[in-house]
């Protein structure tokens, strides 16, 4: 089968939509299938066509971006004619709307995957989300074959897909990457952590992510307790300034970027994986996975779709949004009970082999390639002949573009 995935950012760019494209992009193409993942060229440095862990990349020229949204009319022409399946995935917006549209003009059968809501942070923000929910989103959502979302609890909550009762397909990790025998030592003693407890967080510093609480929990954790972030964004200084205010500065160090390489060695290296959001722009956490699979327990904000990925007092706790106290107080539970946190990094490390797996999800997405297949190829056929019998009778058979 030919796959052709459409995403709105990817390499070099770093994410969770990034991260799960590439990994069922990898997956798929172990499988046998060909594989190519068309995005905006969001930098006009990048090439128009690249690899990247074996998956092969072609780049749309960009019109403009705004709100941090690339706009990619090129997409449309782009799509390629040689695919069977496109999968799309959104957000954020207007790839989606492009990526349909040019898959409809070719009789393409499309299925979409919502990540998550949209949301812009600031006072029209509102106004800007509800209107492309109401007229572009919803018009890409309405029009594929196949409507994916990461969690049940994400979805029934959700003002955009609630009503076209969507198909769940998780996010995924590789857990032959991320596994429980790294050693972090040479982390540990790289960044000058020694025998320190760490609590460790993974992700861009944007304002959806909640790291100031993560920061203020830091109040509430012992003197030995490490708040390591590793990351950048543009709150990073805002968010420095804050450790200072509060007194936490000597307790938080902000690594910065770490490649893909060196990632699994630093989940090694951490304690506990720390994911304090507090936006409906997080609607999974697929650091939850990487933590788990490396074997390490987590407190993740108990806000819908990441609460779905643990059972509280398992693999993990949830946290209180927004409430450093409460963070602050689950990360220490967990430090100063080793045993049990030994235990929850192996039940974490099972429930991700069992659920979260590259071949397990691919084992969901294959079929439901098929099936999208099959019935578009059906409809395709039922529609192809009633034209020609509508044509027999004496109408004009309609122009090949036509919508």
């Amino acid at each position: 089968m030919w796959i052709q995935q459409v995403a709105p950012f990817f390499h070099p760019h770093v994410g969770g939509v990034e991260s799960h494209v590439r990994d069922i992009s990898i997956e798929l193409i172990r499988r046998g299938h060909e594989v190519e993942v068309l995005t905006p060229r969001y930098d006009p440095a990048l090439p128009e066509s690249d690899v990247h862990m074996g998956v092969p990349i072609r780049r749309s020229r960009m019109l403009f971006s705004a709100f941090s949204t690339p706009c990619s009319p090129a997409i449309r022409k782009d799509i390629d004619p040689r695919a069977d399946i496109v999968h799309v995935h959104t957000p954020p917006p207007l790839t989606e709307y492009f990526a349909v549209r040019g898959s409809l003009h070719l009789g393409k059968p499309v299925v979409l995957t919502h990540h998550c809501d949209l949301e812009i942070p600031s006072c029209l923000g509102p106004l800007i989300t509800g209107v492309y929910r109401r007229t572009l989103g919803r018009s890409a959502i309405s029009k594929a074959d196949r409507l994916v979302v990461t969690t049940r609890s994400y979805a029934a909550t959700s003002r955009y897909v609630w009503r076209y009762r969507p198909t769940v397909v998780p996010n995924t990790v590789d857990i032959h990457r991320f596994r429980p025998d790294i050693d972090g030592e040479a982390v540990r003693m790289r960044e000058g952590i020694g025998r320190g407890k760490v609590a460790m967080y993974v992700g861009r510093i944007v304002f959806h992510k909640g790291l100031e609480y993560f920061i203020r929990s830091a109040m509430h954790t012992g003197d030995d307790v490490l708040h390591l972030i590793i990351g950048s964004g543009p709150k990073t200084e805002e968010l420095k300034a804050l450790a200072r205010r509060t007194g936490v500065a000597d307790k938080v160090h902000f690594r910065g970027y770490v490649s893909d390489e060196e990632l699994p060695q630093f989940y090694a290296a951490a304690d506990v994986l720390v994911l304090p959001s507090v936006s409906r722009l997080e609607a999974f956490g697929i650091v939850g996975l990487e933590a788990m699979a490396s074997g390490k327990p987590v407190v993740l904000s108990n806000i819908p779709g990441v609460r779905d990925v643990i059972t509280h007092g398992e693999e993990g706790f949830l946290a209180d949004p927004m409430d450093p106290l409460d963070l602050g107080r689950k990360i220490s539970s967990i430090m100063e009970d080793p045993v049990a946190a030994s235990e929850m990094g192996r039940k974490g490390r099972q429930h991700v082999v069992d659920k979260y797996s590259l071949k397990g999800v691919g084992d969901i997405l294959a079929p439901l390639y098929r099936d999208v297949l099959r019935d578009h190829r059906r409809r395709s056929a039922l529609h192809g002949g009633r034209r020609r019998r509508r044509t027999a009778a004496g109408q004009r058979s309609p122009r090949p573009d036509a919508p």
